[in-house]
């Protein structure tokens, strides 16, 4: 009887070397991500760097660049923080990655005293009082991106406080208006 060589050691060979092929493959294959930042270097600088990654492509990454570029203020805070961020937002919105009506509002939002989530009259019965909940709560969000902005960011206490009490005043406002449309005086 004539001795074969068994075919079952070298399948096993071949399905392990496939194998191991495979799954090198896969750890060598790297997804770079072009519109990924790593610099941490100071916010102008950042700004810039962005500027560049909004127009190449990456307009959908706005906000969260937007909020990279915050809390790196944040960490380094300066009353010219508010400056770099009005020029950013101009150039942007002159780059047409955002409208001037958004730029001007993201900045209002985290650097100025006036409520952008208080739209219109907020003194009428028909257009407030239902959804007065829903505004004061808006409201409150937008304070805290105002600390955000006007305090961390920008050492800029008296800014924040003068928006915190307009907060108070709109909630009292808009609870006598609101009573008073109960009460149907208006």
């Amino acid at each position: 009887m004539a001795h074969q060589p068994k075919l079952l050691p070298i399948y096993s060979i071949t399905l392990l070397l496939i194998g191991i092929l495979t799954l090198s493959a896969c750890t060598t294959t790297q997804i770079v991500d072009h519109c990924a930042i790593s610099s941490r270097a100071g916010l102008s600088s950042t700004m810039r760097v962005v500027e560049d990654k909004l127009s190449s492509g990456c307009e959908y990454s706005f906000s969260g660049y937007f909020a990279d570029l915050l809390d790196i203020a944040a960490d380094n805070p300066s009353p010219d923080n508010k400056r770099q961020f009005s020029d950013f937002l101009i150039r942007v919105s002159d780059q047409g990655v955002i409208s001037k009506r958004q730029a001007k509002a993201t900045y209002n939002r985290y650097f100025n005293i006036k409520f952008v989530s208080l739209t219109g009259e907020y003194n009428t019965c028909s257009q407030t009082c239902p959804t007065r909940a829903k505004v004061l709560a808006d409201m409150q969000s937008e304070l805290l991106d105002k600390e955000l902005g006007l305090v961390r960011a920008s050492e800029d206490s008296i800014s924040y406080y003068r928006a915190d009490h307009l907060l108070k005043e709109v909630q009292l406002v808009l609870e006598a208006t609101c009573r008073a449309c109960e009460a149907g005086s208006l």
